[in-house]
């Protein structure tokens, strides 16, 4: 069985960020779709995407927006 393709499969908001996790262009669509145009990735938010906690691009995204804007 492959494994997900971080450069061509469709990225949702239940795909699970899984240790094969790659920080693409592909992804980076995503994040700027549901996060905002200005969407960029930082050294921080890359740890959080790799730290081999269980966690879905979904969850990603509401984290890089709650780091952007801690009041929400």
């Amino acid at each position: 069985m492959a494994g997900f393709d971080w450069h061509g499969d469709v990225i949702q908001a239940t795909t699970p960020v899984d240790k094969n996790y790659r920080n693409t262009q592909n992804a980076r669509r995503f994040f700027a779709t549901v996060c905002g145009a200005s969407f960029t990735f930082d050294r921080d938010f890359m740890a959080y995407l790799k730290d081999g906690q269980t966690k879905t691009m979904g969850d990603a995204a509401r984290e890089r927006m709650s780091r952007r804007n801690p009041s929400r």
